[in-house]
């Protein structure tokens, strides 16, 4: 099964911020990368390749979906009564056009950021928005994933608006847990990260920088 609700499995990592208003969830930093829960798709042939730059506006990860699938996670306990909002940056250098990303053929995405909140005793049970930079639909589609319920894809971003452009989208997670699953959610318990091609077999490249949580 494609799904990344298993992904966040180790250990748990707060990461401060300057702002008690804005919960920072990663600093992409060489060493944090060493530190992240690394998962591989079952079923995929590669590795998705990541590494860490910088530019004017601070640190940000890149990454190289050639045929591969694997994705980045954090444990990370968010009170999204206080900070409900996910605030993300982020670039799609090299997308995938043509792809029907709501089939199993086509669920690739040249960037994507889960947030995930536990809701049983395994993994599998975990439930999932999925919130995506897509190649070929419109902001605001949105679909369960064609291999669970479960979890979400929700449009931030599309290239058909921007591409090889930084772009900085925001979203109430609270509100779209009870939109797309129904749960009154107060605490979310992790992300991921994925950039995935290994149903499509093409190659992405993206960038993601600046994730964090606020009020507003």
């Amino acid at each position: 099964m494609k799904t990344i609700l298993k992904i966040l499995v180790g250990t748990l990592i707060i990461v401060g911020s300057s702002n008690a208003n804005e919960i920072k969830v990663f600093n992409f930093t060489e060493k944090e990368l060493s530190q992240l829960d690394v998962r591989k798709v079952r079923g995929a042939d590669n590795n998705t390749i990541y590494s860490v730059g910088s530019n004017k506006n601070g640190n940000f990860l890149k990454a190289v979906a050639d045929n591969a699938a694997s994705g980045l996670g954090k444990e990370i306990k968010i009170d999204l009564n206080k900070t409900p909002y996910i605030n993300i940056t982020w670039k799609i250098e090299r997308d995938l056009p043509g792809i029907k990303e709501n089939t199993k053929k086509g669920h690739d995405f040249a960037a994507r950021v889960f947030a995930v909140k536990k809701t049983g005793a395994t993994p599998l049970s975990n439930r999932a928005i999925n919130y995506v930079f897509s190649s070929n639909n419109e902001i605001g589609f949105n679909s369960p994933s064609p291999y669970t319920k479960k979890s979400i894809d929700n449009v931030l971003a599309s290239t058909k608006k921007n591409i090889n452009e930084w772009v900085t989208v925001k979203a109430n997670v609270k509100e779209d847990f009870k939109k797309f699953h129904g749960l009154d959610v107060s605490e979310l318990d992790g992300l991921a990260i994925m950039s995935d091609t290994d149903n499509s077999k093409m190659k992405a490249i993206a960038y993601y920088q600046n994730i964090y949580f606020s009020e507003n």
